[in-house]
């Protein structure tokens, strides 16, 4: 009779240390421990942001934005451990800044291309712009040249040969309208369209000041073999370009409705891209080296 009792005691611990397992099993997922990202932005205003942080949180990956006024701090932040990840800039301007701060700053995902457009809240066509007149452009360095390229396209003004992709207006050889460039902050360029007979402004900014990419009177072409510069991605330092939970939150940007929100979001003005890793280092790479050499 000990004997039996004994058996049937030893027979209800093995089958509650198995339930225990499974238990503990079943809910691994919900239990495992969830992992901070902050992610560096210049603008949290797009659904898409929500949709992305809502995605990564059922991965288990709590994300939070840090958004920032200009295009310098983001990488400033990243260098220094204010944020882990950054969302905000195309290859031209990360290869100017770590050309210039000589950092270790690598892509681990594409988000989008966006067309470069100029805008007037006076004329309907480039044509229409009279002698003299004054044209805002974002004074950074890869959106400046990028811009200055955007009015020579247009036929405003003419660059020199073999400028690269930094020119600055001293590299302009012909102005036959006597256009005045004036340099501003990337952000303050649809606020300074009443002062200006026109403006140069980024496709994100232009979505979020209620621009479309139809209202602009000029833009360059998003499909063009020269668009890679422009560009752009998740950057984060090289040290960590393996982690990942900043490589799901690259990945996460790439679903179909994340795409669609980008879209409505940017009224088209943007539009999401996947390039591969490799290729987005290599063109980094390329203009990197070329500004080192004084090239671009």
């Amino acid at each position: 009779m000990k004997i039996k009792l004994f058996h049937l005691l030893v027979t209800i611990l093995v089958i509650g240390l198995l339930a225990g397992c499974n238990s503990d099993s079943a809910s691994g997922d919900k239990n495992e421990k969830v992992v901070t990202v902050k992610v560096g932005i210049t603008g949290s205003d797009g659904q898409y942001w929500d949709i992305i942080k809502k995605k990564a949180l059922e991965k288990n990956i709590k994300v939070e934005y840090v958004e920032f006024s200009d295009y310098v701090l983001p990488n400033t932040a990243l260098v220094n451990g204010e944020v882990d990840v950054n969302a905000f800039q195309h290859l031209a301007f990360l290869s100017q800044f770590i050309a210039e701060n000589n950092v270790n700053i690598v892509p681990i995902g594409s988000t989008v291309v966006a067309p470069l457009g100029l805008y007037s809240e006076k004329y309907k066509d480039v044509s229409e712009i009279p002698n003299g007149s004054k044209i805002a452009v974002p004074n950074d360095p890869a959106n400046l040249g990028r811009g200055l390229k955007v009015l020579q396209q247009a036929g405003l003004i003419e660059l020199r040969e073999d400028v690269g992709l930094y020119p600055t207006v001293k590299d302009i050889v012909k102005n036959p309208k006597n256009i005045e460039i004036v340099e501003v902050v990337a952000q303050q360029t649809p606020r300074v369209l009443p002062d200006v007979a026109a403006s140069i402004i980024n496709g994100g900014i232009a979505g979020q000041a209620g621009y479309t990419l139809a209202d602009a009177i000029f833009h360059d072409d998003p499909n063009s073999k020269d668009t890679l510069p422009y560009v752009n991605v998740f950057a984060t330092l090289e040290k960590n370009k393996d982690n990942e939970a900043y490589k799901t939150i690259a990945e996460i940007y790439q679903t179909e409705e994340v795409a669609k929100a980008v879209e409505e979001d940017t009224k088209g003005a943007s539009i999401v891209t996947k390039v591969p890793v490799p290729e987005l280092q290599k063109e980094l790479d390329r203009l990197v080296e070329n500004i080192k050499q004084g090239k671009e």
